[in-house]
């Protein structure tokens, strides 16, 4: 099954979501803002595609936080601790039961990926 973590209101997402739906691909989304995210979930990502792959630092909640918070994010554990408190600030959408954990849409990878799955 795959599931698409992400928020509604992202441009991002809503591409995503728009390809998916267009090529018949099924899926459970999981609003971020809502439902919030799992500290083991996030800790797989993390080990997956690390830390610097999921922390949005150009996505308008980086660019809000005080510069103190900015610069307090060093390693995995800080970033983890931020993305746990504002889940907004992770980069979407992350997919999750592909062959492979994906962040971000890339009309390239998604067809790459999601047609190698329909044929297996």
């Amino acid at each position: 099954m795959i599931i698409i973590y992400g928020i509604p209101n992202c441009d991002t997402v809503r591409k995503a979501l728009a390809w998916l739906n267009q090529h018949g691909i099924a899926y459970h989304f999981h609003n971020l803002k809502t439902e919030g995210i799992s500290t083991q979930r996030l800790q797989a990502w993390v080990a997956q595609v690390g830390w610097e792959k999921l922390l949005n630092r150009k996505g308008t909640t980086w660019r809000r936080l005080p510069a103190h918070l900015q610069t307090a994010v060093s390693d995995a554990a800080s970033a983890q601790a931020l993305m746990q408190a504002q889940t907004s600030i992770i980069k979407r959408p992350v997919v999750e039961g592909a062959s492979e954990l994906i962040v971000g849409f890339d009309e390239l990878q998604y067809r790459h990926l999601f047609n190698k799955e329909q044929k297996a």
